[in-house]
């Protein structure tokens, strides 16, 4: 008993130091900032913080932020100086935009005149801000039931279709990308019939839903699948699972049709089986001149894809400098390796 009390204390102790350690080492570089302007569909259920908590719980240093209000347009949100002091808090690396539920699913005559003024001015201050920002389209998703005040939106899948007509042509208009959730809650509305997506008033996200909405996020900014990271107590493992696994197979499928293919780093890193710390790198900006990658080691690669063996297993802080048309941007990826460890021979129970 008094041995495992002191083994308890032991690696009680150890693992203090460790993450004591590894947070000092994080704090040597600036994270990556996110700020989520919208409404209701994003402040719902704390959105971006159950985004901010996957990418933590994957390592990723971030900060994310969010200037919501209910019932926006972006109109509403073009009159508010609150955002326009929110927009020049930092250089922010993404900026998220979520139009009104309904905004967008006009024809686009009534978007260039309610809408297109309006985004382009929140878009104009964004940039001033920092050139290099990455601007996302938030694309939402056709009510429950859809919208029965209008017969050409008055089912879920009319409704869903105008919706994303809508952001595509603002997509076209913008040369932005687009995270599109509501083509993933439609996925997930097909092969899952029981996971409720909406609240009682059949148009705002439940738990399940603002879970989908951070995972598309985190399929659509990092290409990888969000899986095995934070998850609310209030959704099951099962239906985490399914919800997960159907993003990522969409917006790792449909990254061309999206713009989600370009401006995107890529990392893997993995201990090989014969002491080999390895990183393997792809930093996809199509209008980049140069690209430097600085392994943390004394070690720099110019170049889009990196290839890179480490000599022992500790923390190591990646930088990867990209310049383009829009300036310098600097990315941080924190990249963690685990000491090899040669699995033990199988005794044999019985010798002859």
């Amino acid at each position: 008993m008094l041995k495992s009390i002191k083994t308890f204390l032991v690696s009680l102790l150890f693992g203090g130091m460790a993450n004591a350690q590894n947070g000092e080492e994080v704090k040597k570089f600036p994270p990556m900032r996110v700020l989520f302007i919208g409404n209701s569909y994003t402040h719902m259920n704390s959105m971006p913080k159950l985004f901010e908590k996957m990418a933590k719980f994957k390592g990723i240093h971030i900060e994310v932020t969010m200037s919501a209000k209910s019932n926006h347009t972006f109109k509403m949100h073009s009159e508010r100086k609150d955002l326009f002091r929110d927009i020049k808090k930092h250089k922010w690396d993404y900026v998220i935009l979520q139009g009104f539920s309904r905004e967008l699913m006009h024809d686009e005559k009534t978007i260039d005149s309610a809408s297109i003024p309006y985004f382009q001015q929140i878009l104009d201050s964004i940039y001033q801000n920092n050139p290099c920002t990455n601007v996302l389209l938030y694309m939402t998703w056709g009510y429950e039931n859809g919208y029965k005040y209008r017969e050409d939106v008055n089912t879920y899948i009319k409704m869903s279709d105008k919706i994303k007509e809508g952001y595509l042509y603002l997509s076209k208009r913008f040369n932005l990308p687009v995270v599109p959730v509501g083509d993933v809650y439609r996925m997930i509305r097909e092969r899952d019939p029981s996971i409720s997506l909406y609240r009682e008033d059949h148009m705002h996200p439940t738990i399940y839903g603002s879970f989908t909405i951070a995972s598309s996020f985190y399929a659509a900014i990092f290409d990888k699948n969000p899986y095995g990271s934070y998850m609310p107590k209030e959704v099951s493992k099962e239906k985490a699972k399914l919800i997960q696994n159907t993003v990522y197979e969409y917006i790792h499928n449909h990254r061309e049709e999206f713009l989600l293919n370009r401006n995107v780093l890529h990392i893997d890193y993995q201990t090989s089986g014969k002491r080999r710390y390895v990183l393997r790198g792809k930093a996809n900006y199509p209008e980049a001149t140069n690209i430097i990658w600085d392994f943390g080691d004394g070690k720099t690669f110019k170049g889009h894809t990196a290839y890179h063996v480490y000599r022992k297993p500790k923390v190591y802080h990646v930088t990867i400098t990209i310049i383009d048309n829009c300036g310098k941007r600097i990315i941080h990826r924190r990249v963690a390796f685990k000491e090899f460890v040669k699995p033990r021979r199988r005794q044999k129970l019985f010798s002859k």
